[in-house]
């Protein structure tokens, strides 16, 4: 079972006697039945019975439902209602719209709306440009899915995703000020989706497409960037590469290697794996193996699918074959965007010495992090519960407040590259070691950071 989580929280409302043992037994009943007590409030009092609202971590719904049943068991505890804290913090959504303006009197209204706002429109209509100065362009992102590649839930449609995209909207106004608005599309047509967001960019300075599953995703970022004349940003592929990329130059600083020297095994070559693999070639990592379901990519491969060609050409330069368990002894590094437990122990032990470890799945990752722990030298995941946590937060939100700020309308490798060095370079020598090698994602440098590199990359 995984350890109790605050993101599978619960507040239970509890009737219990006033006198007696009751109370102090309740703390217990939780931590017998696995969970973890973060409060405990009395919420209202009389002479015989106490109303209590106690909130606990559980690992996951059922297991919440163990420590209801628990409380429960109480001699003389009534349990009354169980919320969801998750939940309510999503009721009516995680954002809202709100103007900068108050509406005071006819005069506020006036400007702000008819008669006053046609003179707005009129020199926006002789001068297009305009309209970064004069409305919510300058500052407005789109984040844009069909919901084929959600999290780690896939294919669950536009409505299903709609709560990460506000999620992902509130991380852009929290870290980068900037107001960005989740647009879920009712299709998975990659002509439909490109015509859709061509239609729309209008009233948008930059484009972030979130949880479309590959290739469909490949196509359609191309053909985003050639009709457009904002920056299209795909948070899957660049946004991971750019911070797997900063959290690998702090690893290999950790344990004296150098980027052009180490050999680097990948298991997974979906929309991250490839953005992430490309990054690695661009910043001078010279001897990469990359491995998927059917085994180690390599030009000979059988029915070698057309999106893996890439691959086969611009990798695995000692023609190696087999599986990734043979790919991954005498590495170096091992990155992973695939799936759970597709590693051991063993594994990385026959890596090479100091060897460095993404194991980034989530929320299972390719590897147990304890286990890696006992070979590898350095360690990260995807999880918030393990040092080292490789999240897409500490690059997305600087890197459009850089793009915006320099009105860019082009993201190159060059661009990437500056994010992930700013990001690498908010660590300082003094703090850098195995279990810090990249900054928390509220580390207050980190966004400016970036957002300065981007802007300076993008010759703002």
């Amino acid at each position: 079972m995984a350890a109790p989580s605050i993101s599978n929280s619960i507040t239970v409302r509890l009737d219990v006697p006033a006198g007696g043992a009751a109370v102090s037994h309740l703390t217990g009943a939780v931590e017998r039945a696995g969970g973890i007590v973060t409060a405990l409030d009395v919420s209202a009092s009389g002479h015989d019975r106490l109303q209590i609202d106690l909130t606990c971590a559980a690992s996951d719904p059922g297991h919440a439902e163990r420590i209801v049943e628990a409380l429960g068991e109480v001699e003389g505890v009534i349990v009354g209602k169980v919320s969801d804290r998750t939940f309510l913090m999503h009721l009516g959504g995680t954002i809202e719209m709100s103007g900068k303006h108050p509406i005071r009197n006819r005069d506020d209204l006036s400007m702000v709306y008819t008669p006053g706002v046609a003179r707005v429109c009129q020199a926006i209509a002789e001068n297009p440009e305009d309209a970064r100065r004069l409305t919510i362009k300058r500052n407005t992102v789109a984040v844009v899915t069909e919901g084929s590649a959600v999290l780690g839930l896939g294919n669950i449609g536009a409505a299903a995703a709609l709560p990460v995209m506000e999620g992902k909207a509130a991380l852009f106004k929290r870290f980068g000020g900037i107001d960005a608005w989740p647009l879920c599309l009712d299709t998975q047509d990659t002509d439909s989706i490109v015509e859709i967001v061509r239609a729309i960019a209008p009233g948008f300075a930059g484009i972030n497409l979130e949880d479309i599953s590959a290739p469909r995703c490949f196509e359609v970022e191309a053909r985003l960037r050639e009709v457009l004349d904002i920056p299209v940003f795909h948070d899957d592929q660049h946004g991971t590469a750019i911070v797997v990329l900063a959290a690998l130059e702090n690893a290999l600083r950790v344990v004296g290697k150098d980027v052009a020297d180490v050999r680097v095994v990948m298991s997974g070559a979906g929309a991250a794996g490839t953005a992430i693999l490309r990054l690695l070639l661009t910043a001078g990592v010279g001897d990469v193996v990359v491995a998927d379901i059917d085994g180690v990519i390599h030009g000979e491969r059988e029915h070698l699918h057309e999106s893996l060609r890439w691959h086969a050409e611009h990798t695995n330069r000692g023609g190696l074959r087999g599986t990734l368990k043979e790919a991954v002894r005498g590495a170096d590094v091992f990155i992973g965007v695939s799936a759970p437990n597709v590693l051991d122990s063993d594994d990385i032990a026959a890596m090479a010495e100091d060897a460095i470890v993404f194991a980034l799945a989530n929320p299972d990752p390719e590897v147990d992090p304890v286990l890696a722990h006992q070979h590898a030298a350095v360690v990260a995941t995807g999880r918030s519960d393990h040092p080292n946590q490789i999240n897409n937060v500490l690059a997305f939100p600087g890197v459009f407040r850089g793009l915006l700020d320099a009105a860019a309308r082009d993201i190159d490798d060059v661009l990437l590259l500056a994010a992930a060095r700013a990001i690498a370079g908010v660590v300082a020598a003094d703090e850098l070691n195995a279990h810090y090698i990249i900054p928390s994602v509220f580390n207050p440098e980190v966004h400016t950071a970036v957002a300065a590199a981007v802007r300076e990359a993008a010759g703002g």
